[in-house]
């Protein structure tokens, strides 16, 4: 064996040593052959070399390409971060300006920038653009984008100043820092906005940078733009400034708060006197064309706007962006949108939570509350976010997450129904029972026995949703309280029929809503219809919205409607009843009593109404059926002057109400009747009238209310 491997071994030297003589004598013949062809490679060279002047222009061209191409290298290394601040919706950045309406079109606040592009150039006064030219960039239509004159001067006397004295920056490098860019003071955003200057340039006509220009510009007080400066400060379009007005508005472009009119004026008109200057120098009018406006300098006026809805608007203000984000206004960034906001009802809620919680807020130690009131398709009417926005801007309708209490028993008792093995008749024991540990217990600490469900409900006994909740499972009884609205998360407890998980007002609101609205999803909104700056219509709710999802079958809303009218007729909800009017409703108290509810509706309007401590302290036993519910029936009192009962959907009309059979309301017209004679449209407007009017204290009109007839039926008249 070992003479075997000693063989394999000397085999092994042998073959590595003939591949080291193969390897050596293959350099050595491949050495002069290379040689040789190097030789003659240099000799080609060799034709080309130069001598004397050629040698230094060869030698010239060479360091210029080398240099040329590594120059490319690095701008386009330069350029492509800027580039890549470009995209398909470059020009519509930055947020929104939307100019808000009531459900009448009377304007009742403005959120977001206040911007207006919707004025052609032309239109603009020319001594208006001539002030902007003369003041920012007198070279405008004659540079490439970079004013390479103006910046040469400005970096001479900031070096003289030692100091930054003058800007470089042309029209078109500001615009382009205004769309694409920040305020920061730094060498890459200088390098930025300088590519994106020749981008807009070749992308725009010089016409188009300037009208940009014109409406982008910060110009101080929130306003974009000289339209909506002149708004501002003057209270006019900017079709309408004068020289002076003018002059001072130019002079805003560079520091709008320093100069703005409303902070300084004497510096805003020292200001305007440069831009006076500035015109005069640069040969566009002269001194004369500006004396009168020397002596007489422009004042500014101030719009004095009267108190707004302001948590209404926060809240739609919030959807109407996440609806722009969404594409629904085709880039638009200005916005004219009517709401269904009745002011007359906002105001008279705000004054109701107000004078509640005076008269009443320390007999109950509570010192907040909030407020939501809408129609049975979602269009929210009125929000009272808490008792003072000067105070508190926290939107406690839309943003607090609280108890519901025996509130959120509607979503139990709705299950129940809607499994088919519950009805209102159905009788189920009202007596002790535990889960583990835990033993809920009614609010008089006794139990009443066999009872039926609707008394059960109207009532608020507390062990009975839990059986029904263990009965049905409590992962249904959520699934159904999200389809109805409930957005926030709800959990699987020991207590979850009594209403310990949270919600806001709005969706605990707009879930009774859709009790209301025959059972189709009433999601909240605020938007009725959205026009861009130049009134062109954009979006309309009812024809670019969905049809609402049927969540809640007839059967299962006619027993809903059943048990929560008896609710206020015969049960803990008795303060909120309103003459004339059939109300459903639930009143809620949470633990401890840290929340009073009352969410409840009659055929035209649905309300939310809760009342408690930011700080989640306990009030003095209030309970919803308390502050809530007054709260809740002074603010529907209001609402619904001037308005005919009509029918809940699955009730039987009173007696006072000539329909015979409960119509299901159309999506947005929650409360508009109809009229043989009329159509839609004047009827909607005859009888906002006849409401508006009663809603201010006016006389009561003599003529009765038209109201639709039911089907077949001939037209009925409801007399007051």
């Amino acid at each position: 064996m070992f003479r075997f491997e000693g063989k394999r071994r000397a085999e092994i030297k042998r073959r590595l040593l003939a591949i080291d003589s193969w390897l050596d004598d293959a350099v050595w013949s491949l050495t002069p052959a290379a040689t040789r062809k190097w030789d003659a490679v240099c000799a080609a060279f060799d034709r080309f070399r130069v001598r004397g002047w050629r040698r230094w222009l060869a030698e010239g061209l060479g360091e210029t390409l080398t240099l040329g191409a590594a120059g490319a290298v690095l701008v386009m290394a330069l350029a492509t971060p800027a580039f890549r601040e470009t995209g398909d919706d470059w020009l519509n950045r930055g947020d929104i300006s939307v100019t808000f309406l009531d459900r009448h079109g009377v304007e009742v606040g403005k959120r977001g920038v206040l911007q207006n592009d919707g004025i052609p150039l032309s239109e603009y006064p020319p001594h208006l653009v001539m002030a902007a030219l003369a003041t920012e960039d007198r070279r405008f239509y004659s540079h490439f984008g970079i004013d390479v004159l103006g910046t040469v001067r400005a970096i001479v006397e900031n070096a003289r100043a030692n100091g930054v004295r003058q800007g470089g920056s042309s029209i078109t490098q500001q615009l382009a820092k205004n769309i694409f860019l920040t305020n920061e003071r730094t060498i890459e955003r200088k390098i930025k906005e300088a590519f994106l200057a020749l981008w807009l340039e070749h992308h725009l006509t010089k016409d188009e940078i300037l009208k940009l220009y014109l409406d982008r510009a910060y110009m101080g007080g929130g306003a974009f733009g000289v339209d909506a400066a002149a708004n501002y400060y003057f209270g006019k379009s900017a079709r309408e400034v004068t020289l002076a007005e003018s002059a001072m508005l130019a002079g805003l472009f560079k520091a709008p708060t320093r100069f703005a009119p409303h902070i300084n004026l004497a510096a805003a008109r020292a200001r305007a006197s440069v831009v006076l200057d500035n015109l005069v120098n640069s040969g566009m009018m002269t001194e004369g064309q500006v004396q009168v406006a020397r002596f007489n300098p422009a004042t500014p006026k101030p719009i004095v706007q009267a108190s707004s809805p302001d948590y209404y608007l926060d809240w739609a203000f919030g959807q109407v962006r996440q609806m722009a984000k969404d594409g629904a206004f085709k880039g638009q960034r200005v916005l004219v949108v009517r709401t269904a906001l009745d002011l007359a009802v906002q105001r008279h809620a705000e004054a109701a939570v107000e004078q509640m919680l005076r008269q009443y807020g320390e007999q109950y130690e509570v010192d907040q509350a909030a407020a939501v009131i809408m129609e049975p398709s979602g269009a929210v009417r009125a929000m009272v976010g808490g008792r003072d926005y000067g105070q508190s801007q926290f939107n406690r309708a839309v943003d607090a997450l609280r108890q519901p209490g025996s509130s959120f028993k509607t979503y139990v008792y709705a299950t129940a129904f809607a499994s088919g093995k519950f009805t209102p008749d159905s009788v189920v024991n009202d007596t002790g029972i535990c889960v583990g540990n835990w033993c809920p217990r009614n609010y008089g600490r006794k139990f009443a026995g066999r009872v039926q469900l609707q008394t059960a409900y109207a009532k608020s006994i507390n062990t009975i949703p839990v059986r029904l909740a263990l009965a049905v499972d409590q992962r249904n009884v959520i699934s159904l309280a999200h389809k109805m609205g409930i957005t926030s998360k709800l959990d699987v407890g020991r207590a979850f029929a009594l209403g310990v998980e949270e919600v806001s007002v709005i969706d605990h609101t707009s879930a009774y809503a859709t009790i209301a609205n025959a059972g189709r999803r009433a999601t909240p909104y605020a938007a009725i219809d959205v026009l861009d700056s130049k009134g062109d219509l954009l979006w309309r709710h009812d024809r670019d919205t969905s049809p609402p999802e049927q969540v809640l079958g007839p059967h299962v809303v006619a027993d809903m409607d059943r048990i929560m009218l008896a609710v206020t007729e015969a049960g803990t909800g008795g303060r909120a009843r309103l003459d004339g009017y059939q109300v459903c409703g639930k009143t809620g108290t949470s633990q401890s009593y840290r929340d009073g509810w009352f969410v409840g509706f009659t055929g035209s309007l649905v309300g939310g109404v809760w009342f408690g401590n930011d700080d989640f302290t306990m009030t003095k036993e209030m309970t919803g059926g308390s502050l809530p519910a007054m709260t809740w029936k002074e603010i529907m009192a209001f609402a619904h002057q001037g308005l005919p009962p009509r029918p809940i959907y699955g009730l039987p009309p009173p007696p006072s109400t000539p329909q015979a059979v409960a119509q299901a309301p159309a999506e947005g017209e929650a409360a508009v009747p109809r009229s043989r004679n009329l159509t839609d449209g004047a009827a909607r407007v005859l009888n906002d009238i006849v409401s508006d009017v009663a809603s201010a204290g006016g006389p009561k009109p003599e003529r009765a209310s038209l109201v639709l007839p039911a089907a077949g039926a001939a037209p009925a008249v409801a007399t007051r």
